[in-house]
């Protein structure tokens, strides 16, 4: 015998060809090849639905971020509309006062309803948090104001606001403006 023949019937051997262990009947296979079948069909609608889902909660993100986009454009076109609603009565005071002011009557009452629209606007800022702060005879603070000119003011300690040129105003707690100032400085002494 051959090297190939003694190698085949020694693998031979070892498998059982004609044992039945581990093989299924026909009908036991058509049953299992059933239930892959039937799991498989199941498995695909299982993934249509999560597709159709995933479409969906998409297609819903898309819509609110277009949504919020739209708001957030809107938002910053109309933020000050409050204000400028308020500030619209403050303009129709002065209208009048023009008015008042062309059919030539009294100096007197003309000043006092400018004085009444100064007050008016000075309120409507108020309402959104704008308020004018008082800076004459206060320490300068840079922060604050905004020195134009130095004046020598023997009655008065240097670095004193001694006059206001253009009021400063806040934001809720925010600097909007700073106050123009003249400060004082000490006088030469050396004439």
């Amino acid at each position: 015998m051959s090297e190939e023949q003694k190698e085949k019937e020694h693998l031979d051997s070892d498998v059982d060809w004609e044992s039945d262990e581990g093989t299924d009947t026909p009908a036991e296979s058509d049953s299992a090849e059933k239930e892959c079948e039937q799991l498989l069909h199941e498995k695909e609608e299982e993934v249509v639905k999560l597709q159709d889902r995933i479409l969906r909660l998409a297609a819903e993100m898309e819509n609110t971020r277009k949504r919020l986009e739209r708001e957030k454009s809107e938002g910053i076109c109309f933020a000050n509309e409050s204000l400028m609603r308020e500030l619209l009565g403050v303009l129709d005071n002065f209208e009048r006062a023009i008015q008042h002011a062309e059919s030539g009557t009294e100096a007197d009452s003309l000043l006092e309803g400018i004085r009444m629209i100064h007050k008016g606007l000075l309120d409507s800022l108020a309402k959104f948090g704008c308020k004018p702060f008082e800076s004459v005879g206060e320490t300068f603070d840079p922060n604050l104001h905004e020195a134009v000119m130095q004046q020598e003011a023997a009655d008065e300690p240097e670095n004193v606001v001694l006059q206001e040129l253009q009021k400063g105003y806040r934001l809720n707690d925010r600097l909007l403006r700073p106050a123009m100032v003249v400060v004082s400085k000490a006088a030469d002494r050396g004439q």
